[in-house]
């Protein structure tokens, strides 16, 4: 069951934002950013009170995605990357991004902090960061 509303078309824009992110990274990378976005929707807080939907996610200026900035992104969603944006859409998660807001690939080591919330933990070349409960309840 879906933990947040979506239509084929936001899945679609999802998918293409997942491969954008982290192809290089693996399936299980393209997953977390999924969580990532899916949790941005949840979220209801900090820079994510105005996200509703994925469209709104994937699209939001400022704090968007630079995916969205390539032309890699605007090519057609492939089956499995739909598929990867199901799982996560119907509330796979996946460590270290269960909780994450944000993710980035540092030039080195992970900072412990970035915008103010701790590191949660490295996934090849992406640092992860959550907010904590207190701060985001609904993620």
């Amino acid at each position: 069951m879906a933990v947040i509303k979506t239509t084929d078309k936001q899945i679609d824009l999802l998918a293409r934002l997942m491969r954008a992110e982290a192809e290089g990274e693996g399936q299980l990378g393209m997953l977390m950013v999924g969580n990532v976005g899916v949790n941005r929707v949840l979220a209801d807080c900090l820079d994510f009170t105005d996200i509703r939907d994925l469209e709104d996610m994937v699209f939001q200026r400022p704090g968007g995605f630079e995916a969205t900035t390539k032309s890699y992104f605007y090519q057609r969603a492939r089956e499995v990357d739909r598929k990867l944006a199901r799982r996560v859409v119907n509330g796979e998660r996946f460590s270290p991004a269960e909780r994450s807001l944000w993710f980035f690939m540092p030039s080195g080591d992970c900072p412990e902090q970035w915008y103010g919330q701790y590191n949660t933990g490295r996934y090849k070349s992406h640092c992860f960061f959550s907010p904590t409960v207190q701060d985001c309840p609904t993620v």
